[in-house]
């Protein structure tokens, strides 16, 4: 994927110099990482008939352990945030990663409901780096034109975890066990740190590094790295308008994360050997909406479109593209219903995408590692009372209808927050 641009002359690009690709395999790593992430953190949707069963769990014990993982998300995503903009990408992510892959192990040793949510507890603490460290390394490696679909790419691996995990788990656990899923997932996260030490470097230090391909990164006008305290980032409209947006719509991805496996096997009277594929599907399907809405948003702003029109414009598609999930529950045929889920799944991911890209557009550089992590973390509690909220309606109506129904309306109300406290998205100026 080459490009045609040049090097910086005189405050300006010189166009004709071809620029490089080292920034796509930061992209690559970025993007097995989220796959990864997403493995260790849908295990536990994929096994929830299993342990429901071995353990004897209600919803609202389901629902129990998925709260703690939020409130360790909550605490790490907002930690990780100054702890990526203090120590940079690489420490950063290298920090996070030992501490879910240690986490998730520790599943294959829980005997019940405390010691299972204290192993989530810890991954959610390890895996809240796990997009403040992305974010961060591509606000380092790509200029502003480039970031929506850099970072839809490497969104797109959650999609390719979700799918791998619903196909590879009920084989683990056909050949073994749910406990030995767990040690053998764990080999996936080691296996990336090590490439992750060997091949990732700030673009300034990374010997592979064209001068064409730095001038491209480069291009942006330059702005503050100094770290920016989270008192003076609290105090200003455009964060608000990043972090209500992840309260609206996390805990809907969470909820599709968590509860989808249980839904489709219950709605569908599938096993643990036939409802891997349609789940794979819905994901399947997602991939392809994060990156589609990336892709656009960036096509848009190289047509000529502000960032604010193109970042908004494609956010109110998705937003349309998720209101048929209201009457799902509705839909007799599995695949026509897998269809609609898909579509809402590939909708959330392209509006997500979106939506991370807003701290890198607006924020200087120093700022957007902490601005994540404060939006990480106010979307983790919407995901706290979500997963609460959750366990109560499915146990007390055995129906899924009104929480298909916020699903529905959710992306709408979180582009209307967008845009009432940031109308047109213009850079923020912040005195450290």
């Amino acid at each position: 994927m080459e490009a045609q641009t040049g090097l910086h002359q005189a405050g300006h690009i010189q166009v004709g110099a071809k620029v490089g690709r080292v920034r796509w395999v930061v992209v690559a790593l970025l993007f097995a990482a989220t796959a990864i992430n997403y493995i260790d953190r849908q295990m536990i949707g994929v096994l929830k008939p299993t342990l429901a069963a071995d353990f004897h769990w209600s919803e609202t014990d389901f629902a129990a352990i998925v709260f703690w993982f939020q409130v360790a998300y909550a605490i790490g995503y907002l930690s990780f945030g100054k702890v990526v903009d203090a120590l940079g990408a690489r420490l950063g992510y290298t920090i996070a990663i030992i501490i879910w892959t240690v986490s998730h192990m520790a599943h294959g040793f829980a005997t019940g409901l405390v010691s299972f949510a204290l192993a989530r507890f810890g991954l959610g603490i390890g895996e809240s780096g796990n997009f403040p460290a992305g974010i961060r390394a591509v606000t380092d490696w790509f200029p502003q034109r480039e970031r929506a679909f850099a970072i839809g790419v490497f969104n797109a691996g959650a999609n390719v975890g979700a799918i791998i995990t619903p196909l590879l788990v009920p084989l683990l656990v056909l050949w073994f066990d749910w406990r030995m899923a767990f040690f053998v997932t764990g080999l996936f996260g080691i296996a990336w740190m090590v490439a992750w030490w060997l091949l990732y470097r700030h673009p300034e230090q990374h010997g592979r590094l064209s001068a064409a391909e730095l001038a491209w990164i480069r291009q942006d006008p330059a702005d503050p790295v100094e770290p920016i305290g989270w008192a003076r980032l609290l105090t200003v409209r455009e964060t608000w308008a990043y972090a209500l947006g992840k309260f609206l719509i996390d805990p809907i991805w969470w909820f599709f994360l968590f509860w989808l496996p249980g839904y489709l096997f219950t709605r569908y009277n599938l096993d643990l050997k036939s409802f891997g594929l349609p789940l794979a599907a819905i994901y399947l399907i997602s991939d392809l909406g994060s990156i589609a809405g990336g892709w656009l948003s960036s096509r848009l702003i190289k047509a000529g479109r502000t960032p604010n029109v193109a970042r908004k414009l494609t956010m109110l598609i998705c937003a349309i593209c998720v209101l048929p999930i209201w009457f799902v529950q509705g839909v007799d045929s599995m695949w026509w219903a897998v269809l609609i889920i898909g579509l809402a799944t590939a909708a959330h991911q392209a509006f997500s995408a979106n939506l991370y890209t807003l701290p890198s557009d607006v924020f200087p550089r120093g700022a957007v590692g902490s601005v994540v992590g404060i939006g990480g973390t106010v979307g983790a509690f919407g995901g706290m009372g979500m997963a609460l909220f959750a366990g109560y309606i499915l146990d007390a109506t055995h129906s899924y209808e009104v929480l298909f129904a916020i699903c529905a309306s959710a992306y709408l109300v979180a582009l209307a927050v967008v845009h009432a406290l940031s109308p047109r998205l213009a850079p923020v100026r912040i005195e450290a």
